[in-house]
């Protein structure tokens, strides 16, 4: 009971003052309100990452022709990657289930009559949907004998099916691409958009060998897409093929590498290596703004301990102790921090929910931010309310009342 007599005591001087209390919230507001928006952006960003992973394949190495570190999309224009060297990844590295080479182009013109759109044209092997786990919704993919002999047939995805076809049937019609007369065979399972924003399902697949003589005219590809058997076995798959490349490529060092193998983790650490970089910056001024409350809310406290002298002289005079008025003052403190901490949250899912409601920031709430702004209220209130606290608590009754 006692110690609910002293935080109703000091609620009730809080509320005497109520400009004076706003202001002492008004850092742990802001700094709760950006914590909140920061790790909502942070999950969303997480579950991005994941998402990303998702769709490339966790267990998906990806053999593509050029060089550099970074993980920008295939340079079409190198010729460094050719068919023989996927047949040597899949002859000669072990571990893996599945290694298919792809030639591609963007937004190529395709027509069904008088119809026309834009789509990116894959040309693979049969094995490309197992190494994609992607496979025909309706009809037949691409086979053997449609590579063997160079025939002008296509799987197409759902979304050039709609653009050109609308609610009808595509199999068995024809599209036109670049004046090559493609008979469609099959319709891809629909997979939806990508992480980066890609139509995963404005597409088309030929065979390899008719994409390059007929299509592309060309004699190399843009990548090899594999498949490992175990996620265990990635390192080693990724080794394999590098020492592979290098020897058929003639690579030593210090020449610099006309390849890139591309996996899931790297993809993710990418991701997560800008998103968290980005999101240690932001908690650092959510951190600063708590900073900047809490000195505030001592600065205001101490003042508010000078002009209250008498009232402590006098409760001291009456009976109360030290330890009642230090605590009175870390009363008034944590509950200045846990109020800022409730408008601060409630802020921050305003403000979050806009976010996720006009723009692309990919955005999840969840309990943490709430559980870790508690903390923070506490940790700020306790801290900056010590010194106020001891200060009035230290005064000698007799002197503030004489």
């Amino acid at each position: 009971m006692r110690m609910w007599r002293i935080i109703g005591q000091g609620t009730q001087a809080l509320g005497t003052n109520k400009m004076r209390t706003f202001f002492m919230m008004v850092g742990t507001i802001v700094g709760i309100a950006a914590l909140t928006v920061i790790m909502a952006m942070g999950n969303g960003a997480e579950q991005k990452v994941m998402k990303r992973i998702e769709g490339f394949g966790p267990r998906a190495i990806m053999l593509i022709a050029g060089g550099g570190k970074d993980l920008p999309p295939p340079d079409l224009t190198v010729t460094t990657l050719t068919l023989d060297d996927a047949e040597a990844v899949r002859d000669k590295v072990h571990g893996i289930e599945a290694a298919t080479p792809v030639a591609f182009k963007r937004n190529m013109p395709v027509k069904a009559g008088a119809t026309q759109s834009t789509a990116m044209i894959f040309a693979v092997e049969p094995d490309w949907h197992e190494a994609w786990d992607w496979y025909v919704s309706d009809g037949d993919a691409i086979s053997a004998a449609d590579v063997a002999t160079l025939a002008i047939v296509c799987v197409i995805g759902q979304t050039l099916s709609h653009d050109l076809f609308g609610s009808e049937s595509p199999l068995g019609n024809y599209i036109r691409i670049q004046n090559v007369r493609f008979r469609i065979k099959g319709i891809l399972e629909h997979r939806g958009t990508s992480p980066m924003g890609t139509d995963f399902d404005n597409r088309v697949l030929v065979p390899l060998s008719t994409g390059m003589r007929r299509l592309f005219n060309q004699d190399y590809i843009t990548y090899v897409r594999i498949k490992v058997k175990n996620l265990d076995r990635i390192k080693s798959v990724q080794k394999q093929v590098r020492q592979l490349i290098h020897e058929r490529h003639h690579i030593t060092p210090p020449q610099e590498d006309d390849f890139r193998i591309v996996s899931a983790q790297a993809v993710g650490e990418l991701a997560r290596g800008t998103s968290g970089t980005l999101s240690i910056l932001l908690m650092a001024l959510a951190g600063l703004s708590l900073l900047v409350g809490g000195v505030v809310l001592m600065n205001i406290l101490l003042i508010s301990v000078g002009e209250r002298q008498k009232e402590i002289g006098l409760r001291r005079a009456v009976g109360a102790t030290r330890k009642d008025i230090r605590s009175q003052f870390l009363a008034e403190s944590l509950a200045v921090t846990c109020s800022g901490m409730l408008l601060g949250g409630g802020l921050g899912t305003v403000i979050t929910l806009i976010l996720e409601h006009t723009t692309q920031v990919p955005i999840v709430l969840s309990w943490e931010p709430f559980a870790l702004s508690l903390a923070f209220a506490l940790l700020v209130g306790t801290f900056f309310g010590v010194q106020p606290a001891r200060k009035a608590a230290s005064l000698n009754p007799v002197e503030v009342l004489r």
